[in-house]
């Protein structure tokens, strides 16, 4: 069975907005292509998929962009090529390697677990929230940034709830960025 892994940036105070002064550096980037290239599939939302895909969907040219740097097309390329799943009801259809998800989620997603391989990688959050509620997320991947947003986003706010984590892996960056890796902790009754 494919364990699901969900991974985002999040702030010291937990905003997991994008724009939060959350900017790539180089270690970063890669990290995070290592992350996904382990990935065997991306689970997303609408949200996530289309930001995704216009700040990082190879142009027709085959040349990326001039405001890309040399660092971030290791991540471009692997998210490029990697194989998508897009959970929406609004959207009538996805390319960029991409199929739709529709019907009840917590079914779509078992079905997608139980193929074979080794993981799938989920970002974003509103979908998150949505699988962990119900407890369908095996790993919870945080790169938590030196920053304090003040506003934004939250992590998992609304989360129904208390999710106990344990702690499996730790790293530290240059930058004062730490990622961490944990897993539900399941409680015998």
């Amino acid at each position: 069975m494919r364990s699901l892994r969900y991974s985002i940036n999040v702030t010291l105070d937990g905003c997991c907005h994008h724009e939060a002064g959350l900017p790539p550096d180089e270690e970063s980037m890669r990290y995070w292509t290592e992350e996904m290239a382990r990935a065997d599939a991306l689970l997303l939302g609408r949200v996530t998929y289309e930001m995704m895909e216009s700040a990082w969907r190879q142009p027709a040219t085959g040349k990326w962009p001039d405001w890309m740097e040399e660092w971030e097309i290791p991540f471009a390329e692997t998210i490029d090529g990697a194989k998508k799943y897009v959970v929406s009801s609004t959207l009538s259809g996805v390319d960029w390697n991409a199929e739709l998800v529709r019907g009840d989620l917590g079914q779509a997603v078992q079905r997608l677990k139980q193929e074979p391989g080794e993981s799938l990688w989920v970002g974003g959050v509103t979908l998150p929230l949505a699988l962990a509620d119900l407890g369908l997320i095996d790993e919870y991947e945080f790169l938590v940034q030196p920053v304090l947003a003040g506003h934004g986003p939250t992590l998992l706010a609304g989360l129904r709830e208390r999710i106990q984590l344990e702690l499996v892996d730790r790293q530290e960056f240059h930058s004062g960025a730490i990622a961490m890796r944990y897993r539900p902790r399941r409680i015998s009754v």
